[in-house]
């Protein structure tokens, strides 16, 4: 069984909380969890989301970069 490279595991569906506000014309940064831990990557959102909301992973913009939306709460 072959375990995939770090530059082929997807943060796509993860959910984390956003640690640096995402204005709408620039990156905040989110904390996802990772390879058994947590990580910062930049995160985009097409709407502003403020520091300590909760949000899931929409797609890979880079290796370190993403788009998020807000987690929906049940």
């Amino acid at each position: 069984m072959e375990v995939p490279d770090d530059a082929e595991q997807s943060p796509v569906g993860a959910v984390g909380w956003v640690t640096v506000s995402i204005p709408v014309d620039g990156p905040g940064e989110v904390l996802l969890p990772v390879r058994g831990g947590s990580e910062a990557f930049a995160a985009w959102s097409d709407t502003p989301i403020a520091r300590n909301t909760q949000v899931m992973v929409v797609e890979r913009i880079s290796a370190r970069s993403v788009l998020v939306v807000l987690f929906p709460r049940t």
